[in-house]
């Protein structure tokens, strides 16, 4: 407790990561407060029907993912998941459109186009969603509860949505430029925490009841989460370090090289964007289908609206899978690591430097991120599991899954953040054994 109130104070003594982190709750804080802003017209006292059709399944993800936004028919009802959906097209396009592969070597300016279009993208996917809620408005709410009515009304609460998602993605660009973390993820961090107070004190009402199986199921239920919760954050911290040696050179009066070095690859490179991209694909059935139609599913889209189905944690599965293998290929380029190493006269003992050596790390990254992605979309899984097992349906979502992996990794890459601010400051960091390693390594 003493290294904590110490930690903090050495938090607050640097004024820039201060400021930072103030700006980042802030902004959270915004959030938060607009999930519960209703859309104009709608009477708030008549959203039972709603709130009881997000309760469970593909659409209590997405409420989730919305922090509640989608139940409380608010004006962030959208939340960033549309932003999520146009950056896997893009991200796709980059691989396999010249001009964004063109934009892509351009460094900055080049990734500035791409958000641009991005940002293009997202706006033309919530003009197709957001008709799609209003009808699902339509059908769970009574005609009662819509105190406006009328074709303009519908035009009116369809920018509004748009307007709600845009600015939610505003505020993640902004925590990610002055604030502390990467916003976006941090938004959806945040509706994800919002849940979970509600499904424990949900899972140990349950269990307090007359045939819930007593204090003693609940207690091992959360033993077992926190089991699962240190099984996440192994995977998410989990290296293979390859040494690199240096060969010795001498510059004018001072030596340099003439020692060897480690180069932390990631088992998990990727972090948690697999599972955010996956699970944005999963969320394409019943969005296409409407939203509107989410009990009245029947064949294909049926079959992926049932989130603890075969056919829907298979697939869900084999895209977690594909997308540490695709965000892997894009984050870690082993031709360019050669490079640097050969520039810098280093070498990896056994291997010739330049193309042997980047084949060598590219096959050490193939070796390390099979096993990676299938422990990846195991824990992704894990909530199907959980509720064969009796877990509650609101609790067992924590159980691994998106939820779990997702805060998990968005912790440990803030952590690492603040860490790396107290460390250049030569402060202790947040912990005394050693150092935490984020998506990014040490």
């Amino acid at each position: 407790m003493k290294t904590l109130i110490q930690t903090i104070k050495n938090i607050y003594k640097i004024e820039e990561l201060r400021t930072r982190i103030l700006f980042t709750l802030g902004l959270l804080v915004v959030y938060r407060l607009g999930s519960f802003i209703l859309l104009p017209g709608i009477d708030p006292t008549m959203l039972a029907n709603l709130k009881s059709q997000t309760a469970t399944g593909v659409m209590g993800l997405l409420d989730m993912f919305s922090g509640g936004a989608f139940s409380n028919a608010s004006v962030f009802a959208l939340g960033i998941m549309p932003y999520i959906s146009a950056s896997i097209v893009i991200q796709l396009m980059t691989m396999l459109v010249p001009y964004f592969q063109k934009l892509q070597r351009e460094g900055e300016s080049g990734r500035r186009k791409v958000n641009q279009w991005t940002r293009y993208l997202t706006v033309i996917v919530l003009l197709l969603q957001a008709p799609s809620y209003m009808a699902n408005l339509h059908v769970q709410l009574p005609a009662e509860a819509f105190i406006i009515k009328g074709f303009m009304f519908q035009v009116f609460s369809v920018c509004i949505l748009t307007a709600g998602s845009m600015f939610v993605l505003w505020l993640g660009e902004r925590i990610t430029d002055k604030g502390i973390g990467n916003g976006v993820s941090l938004i959806i961090m945040v509706g994800i925490i919002a849940r979970l107070p509600f499904a424990l004190f949900s899972e140990l009402a349950t269990r307090l009841e007359g045939q819930g199986g007593g204090l003693v199921t609940f207690l091992v239920e959360i033993i077992v989460w926190v089991v699962v919760i240190g099984a996440a954050i192994m995977l998410v911290q989990g290296t293979r370090r390859i040494p690199v040696q240096y060969a010795k050179r001498i510059v004018g009066n001072k030596q340099y090289g003439g020692v060897r070095q480690y180069i932390p690859l990631k088992v998990n490179a990727s972090g948690v964007m697999p599972i955010i991209f996956a699970q944005a694909i999963m969320f394409l059935p019943i969005t296409f289908a409407g939203f509107a139609n989410s009990e009245s599913l029947t064949g294909f889209a049926a079959v992926f609206s049932n989130i603890q189905g075969f056919w829907y944690n298979f697939v869900f599965a084999i895209l977690i899978i594909g997308f540490t293998y695709l965000y892997t290929a894009i984050t870690i380029n082993p031709v360019q690591m050669a490079e640097e190493m050969k520039r810098n006269g280093g070498f990896i003992p056994g291997v010739k430097p330049g193309k042997r050596t980047s084949e060598y790390l590219d096959d050490i990254m193939s070796k390390i991120t099979l096993p990676g992605s299938f422990f990846l979309a195991f824990i992704a899984i894990l909530p199907s599991f959980a509720a064969i097992a009796g877990v509650g349906t609101q609790f067992s979502s924590f159980y691994g899954g998106t939820s779990l992996l997702i805060l998990v990794g968005v912790v440990l890459d803030t952590l690492q953040q603040i860490e790396s601010y107290l460390l250049m400051r030569h402060y202790d960091g947040l912990m005394k054994s050693g150092r935490i390693k984020g998506r990014y390594g040490n």
